[in-house]
């Protein structure tokens, strides 16, 4: 770990401006050796944190680009280590030989997620903070983003720290009066902390529950387009996108397969599935596609059930509706509205939350269907970083609820106490595991393989 390591930190291709990045105890004497400043100021006396312009070479001394240089000292660094920054011009040559130019001096390639990861095990990052980082890089809508921001800077840390150590304070009282008998200890009286128990098992539980909307913010909403043949669901698609990734024509049957594509809605990020036409079919081909459509509508969380207003509904639109009819939400588009409307919307107007009337081929109507998405998933408002969107945080935390729950019904069943601390050792090591308090090596392996190098 205590080895020197560089990383471009700016991503692929080009650009005007590129990121070399390096940490480690040799970061300032590998920055002297590659990096010049203008007035011949040496790396060793720049002041944390400011710019310096200069020239940088490689090991012939070559001038590679002329740009900036900035160092952090130890500890007070991202990485928690001295750190050195290269901000050149953002050509992949350019940035690949001020990288030569730094192995040459002995830095080494830093591994995907390294920075993060030495900024964990220095303590300038938890797990959930550093676990953030990447979902930050990886947000797709603004409140993704939002959200990840706010667990960088600490939002789920602080409630189940605060848990955490309030369960710590219980145990240490137990000890120190059952380790020191003599001492001037307030008696322990375990049924004095129910209530400090109960709100504990309900603050995890409410951030838990959180999950679901987690899951909505970084992997969409799973939404099926749904319809017969030749309602326009690929036109809509095509629409909802702003290109065209569908083909459309007007021969029944063109699409036999599922298109996912993902496009942020009323500001809800959707998983868009097309789906072949709903109807009776002997072409074993479409049939199949027929049995796929239903199936991501069994499996989808949003249904846009697509009908043809300009014609009147049909028993093939009837099956349509049926493979709707349990979606959790779903919403009627009735398209083609550049055409007189003789469809009837009475039948199926009970089985959606709402009905909107677009074109896919003109774009009206979409900023109705738009604002209907937005909508439906107008939830209460949740602080930016207390949504949980990782599996892993939601397991500690439900497993650290499990165990809370236990020891207060062990308490109200008047099992000796010891019993009951069990279960509170429980939750603590779970809530432990999420922010790496107590958290195996292997553990932390895993989660920074998802990083990018230079990160």
């Amino acid at each position: 770990m205590y080895d020197t390591i560089a990383a471009i930190a700016t991503g692929e291709g080009l650009g005007a401006i590129g990121i070399v990045r390096v940490s480690g105890a040799g970061a300032h004497v590998a920055a002297e050796a590659v990096f010049t400043e203008r007035s011949g100021r040496r790396v060793a006396d720049f002041a944390a944190r400011t710019l310096y312009y200069g020239a940088l070479a490689d090991a012939d001394g070559r001038v590679l680009d002329r740009g900036l240089c900035t160092i952090s000292r130890a500890p007070s660094s991202y990485t928690g280590e001295d750190t050195a920054e290269f901000h050149c011009h953002g050509s992949p040559v350019v940035l690949q030989g001020v990288l030569e130019a730094l192995f040459a001096v002995g830095v080494r390639q830093a591994r995907a997620g390294e920075f993060t990861q030495r900024a964990f095990l220095n303590g300038k990052l938890d797990l959930v903070q550093a676990e953030a980082v990447i979902d930050l890089i990886c947000a797709e809508t603004a409140e993704a983003a939002q959200n990840a921001a706010g667990q960088l800077g600490g939002a789920v840390s602080g409630k189940t720290d605060a848990v955490y150590d309030g369960l710590r304070d219980i145990l240490a009282h137990f000890h120190a009066v059952v380790d020191y008998p003599d001492e001037d200890i307030a008696p322990f009286e375990l049924a004095e902390y129910r209530a400090a128990l109960l709100g504990y098992a309900a603050d995890l539980d409410a951030l838990a529950a959180t999950f679901r909307r987690g899951q909505v913010l970084t992997r969409g909403v799973p939404t099926a387009i749904l319809g017969r043949p030749n309602v326009g669901k690929s036109s809509l698609l095509n629409a909802l996108l702003g290109y065209e990734r569908a083909i459309v024509t007007d021969l029944p049957g063109t699409t036999r397969d599922t298109l996912e594509e993902r496009v942020q809605l009323g500001g809800v990020l959707l998983r868009l599935i097309d789906t072949a036409g709903v109807r009776e079919t002997d072409d074993p081909v479409e049939r199949l596609g027929v049995r796929r459509a239903e199936v991501a509508a069994a499996a989808a969380e949003l249904v846009f059930a697509v009908f043809d207003g300009s014609e009147p509904l049909t028993a093939e639109d009837m099956r349509v509706l049926e493979a709707a009819r349990n979606v959790p939400r779903g919403i009627a588009v009735f398209n083609k509205n550049d055409r007189p409307c003789v469809a009837d919307a009475e039948p199926i107007r009970a089985c959606f939350d709402c009905i909107v009337h677009v074109s896919a081929v003109t774009g009206a109507g979409l900023g109705e269907l738009e604002a209907a998405v937005a909508e439906l998933y107008a939830e209460v408002p949740i602080p930016a970083g207390q949504v949980l969107t990782n599996p892993r945080h939601v397991d500690a935390v439900s497993r650290a609820v499990t165990h809370v729950t236990a020891a207060l019904e062990a308490l109200d069943a008047g099992i000796t106490p010891d019993a009951v601390l069990t279960e509170l050792e429980g939750a603590m090591g779970a809530l432990g595991e999420l922010t790496g308090r107590t958290v195996a090596a292997d553990v932390t392996g895993r989660i920074f393989e998802r990083f990018c190098v230079g990160k």
